[in-house]
């Protein structure tokens, strides 16, 4: 740092000490406040460079760089006019209308039921879909959540594939059937009319196999087969999932020469991938009470049947 004093050999620098005085060739003097203004004045500027907050950026940028601003305003005008699509913003799904029969007419309905007598539990679902008509597979759609809800439940053992539909009675004592059997995209293209009607030839099914429980696989299932017993619809305080009442079994015979007070009735959530309205762990909450009783109950039937026979 240049100052005004000459500071050549001949002329040495003087030393100024903490009060501002000044040694010069020996003796002390005050320096001129002049002097001083102006070592003081240089020492507030390099002190105010490295401690003063630094000016907006945008000062010191080129002519070019300040239109970035406004092309930021372009970009937030082309999102807002949909023109661009956040990829966290979710599009919602529009829900199909009824559709007859004659729409689906050409497709060929492989699927059928996979039933057998005294099964511990018997899926109803609510109808098949195109893929699972088409590849006769229950649930067969990659979307859908059945087959990985059974096993984490523990309604199975392991984790199985919708080509194994037809041996599940075998396997591990468990049935599969719908409240409708004609294919469509979804459940929103079927009429309550139709599965309403369909109710009657559950409880035939069940009736016949007399299984130890029925789990409805959907909400709208069981508000249709309350229609159909109750000749109303559910009130929203009247609905749950889980176990019913043991008034609700199915498939119940009171006349004849073997009178069965028939099956259980458990209501699962849906498992379509299509459906809102229940995250996964929800979901798992509710089908993992039915699972636990499952699995109690073929453990329960293999330790009767593995007991040695007096």
């Amino acid at each position: 740092m240049s100052s005004s004093i000459d500071q050549s050999p001949d002329n040495p620098s003087p030393a100024a000490d903490s009060s501002g005085l000044t040694s010069l060739g020996g003796a002390e003097e005050r320096a001129p406040s002049s002097l001083l203004d102006g070592v003081f004045d240089q020492y507030r500027c390099q002190h105010a460079s490295a401690s003063t907050p630094r000016e907006p950026a945008t000062r010191a940028l080129g002519a070019d760089q300040q239109q970035r601003p406004q092309i930021l305003k372009l970009k937030r005008k082309s999102t807002a006019s949909g023109e661009s699509i956040s990829p966290t913003k979710k599009t919602k799904r529009v829900s199909s209308g009824y559709a007859p029969p004659s729409k689906y007419a050409h497709v060929d309905n492989k699927l059928t039921d996979s039933l057998a007598p005294n099964l511990i539990c018997l899926f109803i679902g609510l109808n098949p879909g195109i893929r699972t008509a088409t590849t006769g597979h229950a649930y067969n759609h990659p979307s859908n959540l059945f087959w990985k809800l059974l096993y984490k439940s523990n309604c199975t053992p392991r984790l199985c594939r919708a080509e194994e539909d037809g041996n599940m009675p075998k396997l591990y004592n468990l049935g599969l059937t719908n409240i409708v059997s004609r294919p469509t995209k979804d459940g929103g293209e079927l009429s309550k009319a139709e599965m309403d009607a369909g109710v009657a030839d559950l409880e035939a099914k069940i009736a016949l196999q007399r299984p130890e429980a029925v789990a409805i696989v959907g909400k709208s299932i069981w508000e249709s087969i309350w229609r159909v017993r109750h000749g109303s619809n559910m009130k929203k305080d009247q609905f749950k999932y889980g176990w019913q009442d043991d008034t609700e079994r199915m498939g119940g015979v009171t006349t004849g020469e073997a009178p069965w007070p028939g099956s259980r009735l458990f209501v699962a959530t849906t498992t379509s991938g299509l459906a809102a309205g229940m995250r996964l762990h929800e979901k798992e909450q509710v089908w993992k009470e039915l699972g636990d009783w499952v699995a109690t109950r073929r453990a329960e039937r293999n330790d009767k049947e593995a007991a040695p026979k007096i």
